[in-house]
């Protein structure tokens, strides 16, 4: 869930534990998850044999100022997106691109090993490569002969 300064508070949003539940429902049953509105910085995931990557969108801002955190199947992208003004002496004619902290938390298909966790950005997109732990892997068993 994105949060925006000034943080939202639960009462504002009571339906909020119910999103996640439909969310976590619809992944159960294989339905792909399509992004709201709200959600930032916007990402992809995709899950192959030996791990997890994830892309995400974070034009603008400062790699000083971005946090990444995994435990688990738990991924946390936190930073922040620094106004861009010219000067304080313009008026504002028109402001599109939010600004301020941001905190997304999704939950990941798989454990990961979290001391192997890469992560580089390009771009603007933040590239988190996330592997599975070894003992997660599938392994071929010997059969032998009695």
């Amino acid at each position: 869930m994105v949060r925006y300064s000034p943080p939202t508070e639960f009462w504002v949003e009571p339906l909020a534990t119910l999103k996640r539940i439909q969310d976590e429902i619809n992944r159960a049953f294989g339905d792909e998850y399509t992004a709201t509105e709200g959600d930032y910085p916007p990402m992809n995931i995709w899950r192959g044999e030996e791990g997890i990557v994830v892309t995400a969108q974070i034009p603008g801002v400062s790699l000083d100022d971005l946090d990444l955190s995994v435990h688990l199947n738990s991924l946390t992208i936190k930073g922040v997106r620094h106004p861009t003004m010219p000067s304080a002496e313009v008026s504002v004619h028109r402001r599109e691109r939010v600004s301020g902290p941001f905190v997304r938390t999704i939950t990941l298909p798989s454990n990961v090993d979290a001391e192997r966790v890469r992560a580089s950005v390009d771009c603007g997109i933040l590239r988190i490569e996330l592997p599975r732990p070894e003992t997660d892997k599938p392994r071929k068993i010997q059969i032998g002969t009695v």
